[in-house]
């Protein structure tokens, strides 16, 4: 299965860069509802995710939740870059499973380290059961 067909792409995708702040961080997560976004280098170049959890030791960290505090720090400070690997968009469909059950998303880049976008496990999901249908036709 080509794992493209199933990406959501990344100009549908919430995506960071880690000059943003924290408070421009954490304004995007409540808005969109999520836990976890994908952090983008200048370049595009995918370097990792900010979670919930990255905001929370943050503000534990500062012990503040001050507008002025939450400017004073970027996305780069309190990422972990080790955090959602992302895979190729060569990956065979079993890479991208392996992954999906360790992750939410699993961030998809180029030869050069770009954004692609993302496969989610519901749309992996989705696709498996597609797939099995199409078998017992």
């Amino acid at each position: 299965m080509n794992i493209a067909k199933i990406m959501i792409p990344k100009a549908c995708t919430v995506v960071l860069h880690e000059d943003n702040t924290v408070r421009q961080g954490l304004e995007t997560m409540c808005r969109n509802s999520y836990t976890a976004i994908p952090v983008l280098d200048d370049q595009g170049g995918y370097v990792g995710c900010v979670t919930e959890g990255d905001f929370l030791r943050y503000i534990l960290a500062v012990n503040s939740t001050e507008r002025k505090k939450l400017e004073q720090s970027r996305i780069r400070q309190i990422m972990r870059r080790d955090f959602c690997p992302a895979v190729s968009i060569r990956a065979t469909f079993q890479e991208v499973m392996a992954l999906a059950m360790e992750q939410n998303f699993v961030p998809v880049v180029d030869d050069r380290n770009a954004l692609c976008g993302i496969i989610t496990r519901r749309n992996l999901l989705g696709a498996v059961g597609k797939e099995r249908e199409l078998q017992t036709v």
